[in-house]
């Protein structure tokens, strides 16, 4: 009988599951994220997927991934290098390893490593029999396949059938290195095959085979406990940004009292939005996937005008092919929500990376004088409280709104505090139903909105387009002067939404020797590294940015009371410009275009650099 493993409690572990495309490594990560939501941890995930749709199996470049971090503490970021790498064949190990924390525990699919998996690779040697593998990490060499095959036997599966199952193996190794309980796994594949007898019996016997696998083997002399975090009371799920946009906007839509129209043409990383949005019809929500982009967009400007809230959907190159129909939003002052998930570009680029370079496109990226605002989430939670947010920004100003996430953001998870509904203050749009005085461009004083009607209301009978219109009356008008009043007046409605802002927020002390200004999904790395830094006793702070335009009216002031600012982002500078260009700051470009998101100890790297 083998001895009892010791039980050490760890603060926090960060696990990178590695393989082929159809290796399953998504759904090993979900189902591990899922499992640490339940035990209670903070956690947070970076799902990577390989560019090519089906890549020849075994490749560098048809390598998937996913990488959780749960903790007992509050965090912030998925980890910048996992504790342990799963690696199920020699092209996830080659692509994953110079990740892998020196000393960190290495899980390798031994029986993947035959010659022709080796060639596929790039490797002219086996890996596993170099002997810098063993000394620099925890090696542990498993044959799954063979494990796997005789876990499932009887049940009349081919050995290809047997091996779809090999993950589930590998994750019940892991819940019980970690400590985890298989249940909410076995609940989930009862779920999935439950009238897939077979099927759902070769995984379940995977899964457990796994877990004993682990406890009965010589592998793994110790077993590890991370305990629950400390969050703030309430109810929580595991939520990633995709869906969590899906539902803020079906809540800002409730709030607004209108019901929710979607057109969206398929895009990566933004789909996911689609499909969210196409499970609430109970909520009065109409999705309709568009043959084009461009399709997309006037359909949804079609619902605006219709009294619905239309809101559409993108990553950028296809906010590039709707930029002329955002100018039509603009000019004819019609309340629409775009959504754009961004990935690498310029054209296709890196269609499954992150970036953030559609920073410029948003706020300039249009013919003429075309201002709109720009809300840029910072969390995967925060893109339920930015849609919300974009809504209430849109049907109150009479405008587009542009709600800036990321492929990072967008596919990443973390755990959500699901509100009370009187957390969410209603914004309750009021239609024009008066014809008595009506005119179709006549303002609100405070907010420079132009009236709501719904067409066919008697009375109000009005037409909007896209040539000029006079000031009051809608009416086409091509003088000089009056062009260049309605100019003003859309920029000074747009600049006049900052009014509305709370006092920018700085973490850390109010003024010192640099500042790190972010926007957007570079929150997290941000926080970590200058709360380490804090902690080593530099005079560091940090600002994040949500609504980078307009900006906040106080930002240049709070800059100022810092000699340096550092900004991070993953473009070449654009916001940095821009904080330049408005508040003449100079402020230091810290850029990233790896696909990529930052690691906080790059950030801090560069804060002990600028302070060393």
């Amino acid at each position: 009988m083998s001895p009892v493993p010791a039980l050490e409690t760890l603060d926090e572990v960060v696990i990178r599951f590695a393989g082929d495309s159809g290796d399953g490594m998504q759904l090993t990560g979900n189902q591990f994220t899922n499992s640490s939501a339940l035990a209670g941890n903070d956690l947070a995930t970076f799902p990577d997927y390989p560019a090519e749709i089906r890549a020849p199996v075994g490749t560098l470049f048809g390598v998937s991934g996913f990488q959780v971090r749960f903790s007992s503490r509050d965090i912030h970021t998925p980890g910048d290098r996992p504790d342990v790498l799963v690696a199920m064949n020699p092209a996830a190990l080659k692509t994953n390893v110079k990740d892998l924390k020196p000393g960190g525990m290495l899980i390798v699919n031994s029986g993947n490593f035959g010659a022709k998996d080796l060639e596929k690779a790039g490797y002219e040697r086996n890996p596993l029999e170099e002997e810098n593998l063993e000394h620099d990490f925890q090696l542990v060499e498993i044959d799954l396949n063979e494990a796997v095959i005789q876990a499932v036997a009887g049940l009349g599966l081919s050995n290809k059938d047997a091996l779809r199952s090999k993950n589930l193996l590998a994750l019940g190794m892991l819940y019980w290195i970690y400590n985890r309980p298989l249940d909410s796994t076995e609940a989930w594949l009862n779920k999935k095959f439950g009238n897939k007898e077979q099927i759902l019996e070769a995984n379940l016997r995977a899964l457990r085979a796994g877990h004993k696998i682990a406890e009965n083997g010589e592998f793994f002399q110790v077993r590890y406990e991370v305990k629950p975090a400390q969050l703030p009371p309430g109810r929580y799920r595991n939520l990633m940004g995709n869906a969590a946009t899906a539902m803020g906007l079906v809540v800002g839509a409730k709030r607004a009292g209108l019901k929710l129209f979607y057109g969206s043409y398929p895009i990566t990383p933004a789909t996911d939005i689609l499909h969210n949005l196409a499970r609430f019809k109970n909520h009065g929500v109409i999705t309709f996937q568009a043959e084009d982009e461009i399709a997309s967009i006037t359909s949804a400007i079609g619902a605006s005008y219709a009294g619905r809230l239309g809101v559409t959907g993108t990553s950028g190159p296809g906010l590039a092919l709707k930029t002329e129909a955002l100018g039509m939003a603009v000019i004819t002052e019609l309340p629409l929500v775009v959504i754009d998930v961004q990935r690498g570009g310029p054209s296709t680029g890196l269609p499954t990376k992150t970036e953030q370079a559609d920073l410029l496109q948003a706020v300039f990226g249009r013919n003429s004088e075309a201002p709109l605002p720009v809300i840029a989430p910072c969390s995967s939670s925060d893109c339920f409280w930015s849609a919300v947010e974009a809504v209430r920004i849109a049907v109150t100003y009479m405008t587009p709104v542009i709600l800036l996430s990321d492929g990072y953001l967008g596919n990443g998870a973390e755990p959500f505090r699901i509100p009370s509904v009187d957390e969410i203050e209603p914004f309750e749009v009021q239609f024009r139903t008066e014809a008595e005085g009506f005119l179709p461009y006549a303002r609100n004083p405070d907010t420079l909105a132009r009236p709501w009607v719904k067409p066919g209301t008697p009375g109000l009978e009005h037409r909007i387009g896209t040539l000029e219109k006079s000031d009051g009356s809608g009416n086409v008008d091509y003088d000089p002067d009056n062009h260049e009043k309605m100019v003003k007046l859309r920029e000074a409605k747009v600049m006049g939404i900052a009014a509305g802002y709370k006092p920018t927020e700085v973490f850390g002390d109010p003024e010192g020797d640099l500042v790190v200004l972010g926007w957007g999904s570079t929150f997290g790395a941000i926080r970590s590294a200058v709360d380490s830094a804090r902690q080593k006793g530099l005079k560091v702070s940090q600002v994040h940015v949500r609504n980078v335009w307009p900006l906040p009216r106080d930002l240049g002031e709070v800059l100022g009371k810092f000699r340096q600012v550092l900004v991070p982002e993953m473009n070449r500078g654009q916001f940095a410009r821009l904080v330049r260009s408005e508040f003449l700051v100079d402020a230091r470009s810290m850029s990233k275009v790896q696909g990529k998101p930052f690691f906080s100890s790059e950030v801090l790297e560069r804060i002990e650099e600028i302070l060393g």
